[in-house]
């Protein structure tokens, strides 16, 4: 059963033949369900963009494997251990995987044993990995591992599921990305609908080549750095619920 550091619980999902998904947190009190969420039927086209996300990787490991390296050593440097900061996410059908990044914060507390703000706690080393994306190298494991993909939705924290509409639960439909068509336009820094309304198009329109020019087009933007997070947020700001439910 995956364990997620960020809610201190741990999760799993439960999925019936009504492609109803339901989200159990179990705690020592005992297991609270949250509302179930439809799921969509799935109909996707693994084998090329299988084989594209296989090839990239070992095309890019003579360049990808010593800056793997470089920036284990960095981190362990500026932040200490653990290396890696593991959460559980929703993939393709709403179902939990554990996903791999970069520490880029601190865990530094307050007087009352509370972690810090995000601001307070993510210095000018983290910023610079974000800035940067390196802390998202680990993610290459999960692609390898078949439980995300190069290209598609990001995969958010499983607390947001029950808050989507049935049309943004439609980016489910795919396996989650470390980059999107969402990432290319926009990406931390346009609010979470429209971001949802990107994640739905790519589903509905994606083709090995809109990957390819995806991968391209993020690569532009992680040499500009730009569009790192919201305005006036230290990480994306938290998502709430649509203004519109539908």
């Amino acid at each position: 059963m995956p364990y997620c550091p960020f809610q201190g619980r741990k999760l799993t999902t439960e999925a019936g033949c009504s492609r109803r998904l339901r989200i159990v947190q179990r705690t020592a009190h005992g297991a609270h369900h949250y509302p179930q969420v439809p799921m969509p039927v799935i109909s996707s086209k693994p084998s090329l963009k299988r084989l594209l996300d296989i090839g990239v990787i070992v095309l890019a490991a003579p360049v990808v494997l010593p800056m793997l390296a470089a920036t284990m050593c960095a981190v362990r440097i500026a932040i200490g251990s653990p290396i890696f900061y593991a959460q559980s996410r929703p993939g393709v059908s709403g179902q939990l995987f554990v996903m791999f990044k970069f520490r880029t914060m601190s865990n530094a507390r307050d007087a009352r044993g509370e972690l810090l703000p995000d601001d307070q706690r993510l210095g000018r080393f983290g910023r610079a990995l974000r800035s940067t994306s390196l802390d998202e190298l680990p993610e290459l494991w999960n692609v390898l591992k078949g439980d995300m993909s190069l290209v598609g939705p990001r995969p958010l924290l499983p607390e947001y599921l029950p808050l989507y509409t049935k049309q943004q639960m439609r980016r489910h439909e795919v396996r989650p990305g470390i980059t999107g068509w969402a990432q290319i336009n926009g990406r931390n820094a346009v609010a979470w609908d429209q971001k949802f309304d990107l994640d739905v198009w790519y589903v509905d329109n994606r083709t090995l080549g809109l990957d390819i020019k995806i991968l391209f087009k993020t690569l532009r933007k992680v040499i500009a750095r730009s569009e790192i997070s919201a305005r006036g947020e230290a990480t994306a700001s938290r998502f709430e619920g649509s203004v519109n439910q539908k």
